[in-house]
């Protein structure tokens, strides 16, 4: 209860010290009131995947597969509402992805309501489209997990309730300084109501000191099945319109049972207006320990023909130190196409 206090009071801070920012559109509410409404956007995209792997026992790889198919419709109501809704579904299982309403009526204090992507990390609530990978991190999956056994099948997501914004323009460009998130969430994941009487409380917050640079810390606590856990991650992100990139995070989880660790970097290069070529280098530690480190080493060529087409082609070189077979190569082949 006083972490919901908190997290209250800072809200309120935050609405009082901007109160007298003027209102655009200003419409009346009511049970009656039929304009103001967009039309749906529907969209979607997408990800197909070859995947070939020298690791024992791994077949050669699981070949060709959907990485995801996504279908989503969003739009407005009263100007101040957002919605948005998405699904998935890659080799036959189809679910719910994304079904949330924000209050967008104040740009520095946004209310967010339904299941979406949790507050923690700079790369967790990235489209697939833009990590410039084939994958999300070693530290997106281990860290912004459903809460129980920190498996990433939803992908980062669950229910809760989330307050962000961003504020105190500075630079001739006029760009936000600051940016914040912070919110409670069920804790077990997505798709699923809660279970213990029990959330999760997760934050964020990030300066960007030039526009298009982010340096962000985030934090999380939470408790589930009996077992407190506490993660916070440190992050830098970089990205500016000739398409270079940068993006690094650091990440600590502390648990009943133990402590793991987690950090990445990717780099990407525009060589050409279609051709771009990135890198990465990503490690997790079960046990914070080197003898149960899962290095990979990857180089990503990437040829975007068209804003909505594009072919990736990644080789990684791993290194498990805890496994049998502890050096092993894989090749993957991606194509993505949206409308």
């Amino acid at each position: 209860m006083k972490k919901i206090l908190a997290i209250a009071a800072f809200a309120a801070a935050v609405l009082s010290a901007n109160a007298a920012e003027p209102a655009n559109n200003e419409v009346e509410y009511g049970r009656n009131i039929t304009d103001y409404v967009s039309k749906p956007k529907f969209g979607g995209y997408y990800i197909g995947k070859y995947s070939y792997s020298d690791q024992d026992n791994a077949h050669g790889g699981t070949g060709l597969s959907q990485r995801l198919i996504r279908l989503y419709v969003d739009g407005t109501i009263l100007n101040d509402f957002k919605y948005r809704i998405q699904v998935q579904t890659n080799n036959g299982s189809f679910h719910m992805k994304d079904v949330f309403v924000e209050w967008q009526k104040y740009k520095f204090a946004m209310v967010k309501v339904g299941q979406f992507k949790r507050a923690f990390g700079f790369e967790n609530p990235m489209n697939p489209w833009d990590i410039s990978t084939g994958d999300y991190s070693y530290f997106t999956k281990k860290l912004t997990g459903d809460y129980k056994g920190d498996t990433w099948g939803g992908g980062g997501r669950d229910q809760g309730i989330q307050v962000q914004g961003d504020f105190l323009k500075i630079g001739q460009d006029n760009h936000n300084l600051i940016h914040y998130q912070v919110g409670v969430w069920n804790g077990e994941g997505i798709n699923k109501s809660d279970a213990d009487g029990k959330r999760d409380y997760i934050g964020t917050i990030q300066f960007q000191p030039v526009k298009g640079l982010m340096i962000g810390a985030f934090g999380w606590t939470g408790e589930a099945a009996g077992e407190n856990r506490d993660k916070y991650a440190f992050g830098v992100k970089y990205d500016n319109k000739e398409g270079w990139s940068l993006r690094g995070e650091w990440g600590h989880s502390h648990y009943t049972s133990g402590n793991d660790d987690v950090w990445y970097i990717v780099g990407g290069m525009p060589l050409n207006d279609w051709f771009k070529l990135s890198a990465q280098y990503q490690t997790y530690r079960n046990g914070k320990s080197w003898e149960n480190a899962q290095c990979t080493y990857s180089l990503i060529p990437e040829f975007q023909l068209h804003k909505n087409l594009k072919f990736q082609i990644q080789y990684n070189y791993n290194d498990f130190r805890a496994s049998a077979d502890k050096h092993f190569n894989e090749i993957w082949g991606e194509l993505y196409f949206r409308f």
